[in-house]
């Protein structure tokens, strides 16, 4: 893809931080990408959703990428599928780590850790951070509820003026459900992509520069310039 990996941007020290509005787009196109397959004909659980498997084209459109892991989705009357624990620590959900149980809800918790990080322009795991907030769920989480603290987690890299408050705190709680500790009380992907539409912002257009150039006035010169 065009652009590489949505963890080469997020957290790069050379470029440019991603605008709010171009991380609800990625939030938005990954959930939508999760929902596909979590509600196709034969269900598939992605199993190792994480920044750098959503790739973007150069309209910073996401696209999962990565299926190595992926595994089919109960079938029939079965709650979860049964398998050898693997994925990314920092992105698993802690019922797939303790039990091996995997379900769609194990994807639903590893999309919160993605909206995390594009929350706070954090990594899920970072070591060189004091003890406390080297996982970013265990710093972040107790904080998503909380309205006024939770502004104090954005990406300092971003202007206030770059995101709306009130689309930072539905973020945030979606977050927050997301990476419930009960599995059963997380949404559908489904339901995350139809709160996650709401929250795009168009981008404003840029001026269009014109020069206008009058006719010279009695003094030699002319009115000068616009912009319109």
């Amino acid at each position: 893809m065009p652009l590489g990996s949505v963890e080469s941007h997020l957290f790069s020290r050379v470029m440019l931080p991603l605008p709010w509005s171009t991380r609800m787009k990625i939030a938005l196109g990954a959930a939508r990408g999760l929902a596909f397959l979590h509600e196709a004909e034969k269900p598939v659980i992605y199993r190792d959703f994480k920044t750098s498997n959503i790739l973007l084209d150069e309209e910073y459109n996401a696209k999962l990428s990565d299926f190595g892991l992926a595994k089919d989705g109960p079938v029939g009357d079965k709650s979860h599928v049964s398998t050898r624990i693997m994925g990314t620590y920092g992105y698993a959900a802690p019922e797939y780590i303790m039990t091996g149980h995997l379900t769609a809800m194990s994807d639903v918790y590893s999309y919160g850790v993605v909206l995390l990080e594009l929350l706070t322009g954090r990594k899920s795991l970072d070591r060189s951070r004091p003890v406390r907030e080297q996982t970013l769920t265990d710093w972040a989480f107790p904080l998503l509820a909380h309205r006024k603290k939770v502004l104090g987690i954005v990406d300092p890299r971003l202007a206030a003026d770059d995101y709306p408050v009130k689309a930072v705190h539905k973020t945030a709680m979606l977050a927050y459900h997301c990476l419930s500790r009960n599995p059963k009380a997380r949404p559908l992907m489904r339901d995350i992509v139809a709160t996650l539409e709401p929250l795009q912002q168009q981008p404003q257009p840029q001026p269009e520069l014109v020069v206008e150039v009058s006719p010279a006035n009695d003094s030699g010169g002319s009115d000068g310039v616009g912009v319109r």
